[in-house]
């Protein structure tokens, strides 16, 4: 099975990093974000991946078209012009980097990949979240239905503080750290999709937001199941969101190194 991961955005509430560089390839512990995604599903048997590339792409491509390069200590031979690899950090992956446009919504991006995935079944992500999701058992889940998609469901936590407020005297009546959020599941990302899926994306339409139209027919037509998970999750949206991912790392506290 194949996982196609969405990497083209412009990344633009990151853009102290993203001026420079795509989203994807923001680091955490001095890897890209996409690297730590493609570990998560590479604990699982999954190696074989569609990178859907468009703004600053070609440094998705230069990152893994020189991956030894980046990753491996070596010994360059400047009289002969050779290089020579000491240790070997290598992945087992096969990376398919596609150019899906620079302004091309996520709809229009994934059905640009359709002839790479052809008629099977794939996992589909997002280029800036992490998570702990056991990603065998969305695969378990999905085969028992008969759906087209399978999304992964998560209840989040307040960002903030919530107060509650006396509206006449002004006094805090109670104050609660981070509480649950406001009781919906969101959309976390970590798809698993029918090629079917491709039928609800029209062709030739850069415009299309998969998160609209598509997922809410895909929706109505009742071809799509969710995979609770409750354990961790995190997007990396802001500056902030990116220092606190690398905080756990830092710290041998990531819940995302399955690996």
């Amino acid at each position: 099975m194949k996982a196609v991961i969405l990497a083209g955005g412009l990344g633009t509430r990151l853009s102290e990093a993203t001026t420079r560089i795509p989203k994807p390839m923001v680091e955490i512990g001095g890897k890209p974000i996409l690297w730590h995604i493609m570990k998560i599903y590479s604990y699982y048997g999954i190696n074989d991946f569609i990178v859907c590339c468009g703004y600053k792409q070609y440094v998705i491509k230069e990152y893994f078209a020189n991956y030894f390069r980046h990753n491996s200590d070596m010994t360059v031979d400047l009289s002969n012009n050779s290089i020579e690899v000491l240790d070997n950090h290598s992945e087992k992956w096969k990376v398919t980097m596609i150019d899906t446009g620079l302004n091309t919504m996520t709809g229009g991006r994934i059905k640009k990949i359709q002839k790479y995935v052809e008629k099977e079944p794939f996992l589909l992500t997002y280029g800036d979240g992490v998570t702990d999701l056991n990603i065998a058992e969305t695969i378990d889940n999905f085969i028992k239905h008969d759906a087209v998609l399978s999304i992964t469901a998560y209840k989040p936590t307040g960002k903030f503080g919530a107060l509650e407020i006396d509206h006449n005297t002004g006094l805090v009546k109670s104050f609660l750290e981070k509480p649950d959020g406001d009781g919906n599941w969101i959309n976390a990302g970590f798809f698993v999709c029918n090629s079917k899926v491709f039928d609800y994306i029209p062709e030739n339409d850069s415009t299309v937001i998969f998160e609209k139209a598509p997922l809410e027919d895909i929706a109505k037509d009742g071809k799509m199941i969710s995979f609770k998970h409750n354990g961790f999750w995190k997007p990396m949206d802001t500056m902030r969101d990116n220092q606190e991912l690398n905080k756990m790392w830092d710290e041998n506290k990531a819940p995302w190194k399955v690996w």
